[in-house]
């Protein structure tokens, strides 16, 4: 799966854009009304929201979007669309979770069914395959002393009940480290590695549905399906955010 991600072309990454800022929005609302960081709307209380609302920024957001989203997630004039969560199982028995924002629950349901039907996939409990946890990610800056300030950030993020962490060095020299927690831990996360001093910046924080056994290896005809169902899904308007346990 992951490779078949990197196979997209010219169009796909333009498109691609589009989708990513479509999802900084959404991202907006999810991070008030699914309480990943406290579920305050004041970004000022809320530090993934207001990690969210930089990406949202610097993705090209329209100003107007991002306080549209913001209106719907604190119940303003704008309430009324539905956070709705499916399991659908896919090509390969490859387990899918949609997630949608939908004023038409019925609408969402309907349409989200041809095409499950049109693309090898239907409804089904695959809830089981995947674990919720949350996800931190940081941003340390480049210098000769980063690996004992890496050293730092695991000791304050194992304190507030971190379980696991991956780095990535950057080509500018800085590092990315993202943190796994438990659900029910993830604001204590946020806010222990947004205090000051600890890290550069708070790149992202999110619950998600992980797998609990990802799936490797697709065969080729299998995967493209996947593909296929997986960008099918991400086209529709209601979408959110597709989870799949060929995922890692």
């Amino acid at each position: 799966w992951s490779k078949i991600k990197q196979k997209k072309g010219a169009n796909d990454i333009q498109k691609g854009a589009l989708y990513s800022r479509a999802y900084r929005v959404s991202e907006l609302y999810l991070n008030v009304s699914d309480h990943a960081d406290g579920g305050s709307p004041d970004p000022e209380q809320n530090n993934a929201l207001a990690a969210a609302l930089k990406r949202a920024k610097d993705s090209g957001v329209p100003k107007d979007n991002i306080e549209n989203a913001l209106k719907k997630a604190a119940g303003g004039k704008d309430k009324g669309d539905t956070h709705l969560v499916f399991e659908v199982m896919g090509p390969g028995s490859v387990g899918l979770i949609v997630e949608c924002l939908s004023d038409n629950p019925n609408r969402t349901v309907k349409f989200l069914s041809t095409i499950l039907k049109d693309n090898g996939g239907r409804m089904a409990d695959v809830k089981f395959l995947f674990k919720r946890e949350g996800r931190v990610k940081v941003a340390l800056d480049a210098g000769d002393d980063i690996d004992a300030r890496l050293e730092k950030l695991v000791e304050v993020a194992l304190d507030a009940d971190a379980e696991d962490f991956d780095t990535e060095d950057m080509e500018d020299g800085s590092r990315t480290v993202e943190f796994k927690c438990p659900q029910a831990t993830l604001h204590k996360l946020t806010s222990a590695l947004s205090a000051p001093g600890v890290c550069r910046e708070l790149l992202e924080s999110e619950l998600v549905y992980a797998p609990i056994e990802p799936l490797e290896d697709l065969d080729d005809e299998t995967g493209e399906n996947l593909a296929k169902l997986v960008q099918a899904i991400e086209d529709a308007d209601d979408t959110l955010k597709v989870w799949t346990t060929a995922d890692a």
